[in-house]
């Protein structure tokens, strides 16, 4: 298969300029490798969220303390909000 029956074409908008800057000083070889280095990107920041999340759910429910009913939690956001 070549490559022109893989292309995705994509409308970045506004980005499109910013992709063609990181291209035009250097820091890529083409727009691909822009997407390529954003999506790494996206799939590090997800799974870092991913495992931070996962530490805290496996902290919450090693906790422990009782739990704190939900309508009681609200009341006091409630309450502090008012003030």
């Amino acid at each position: 298969m070549g490559a022109a029956q893989n292309a995705v074409v994509v409308d970045l908008g506004p980005l499109r300029q910013r992709v063609e800057d990181r291209v035009k000083a250097g820091h890529y070889a083409s727009a691909d490798e822009v997407i390529r280095a954003g999506l790494l990107a996206l799939e590090r920041e997800e799974a870092a969220l991913n495992e931070w999340l996962t530490k805290q759910a496996e902290k919450s429910l090693a906790d422990p303390r009782p739990s704190v009913p939900a309508a009681r939690v609200f009341r006091e956001l409630r309450a502090i909000h008012r003030r």
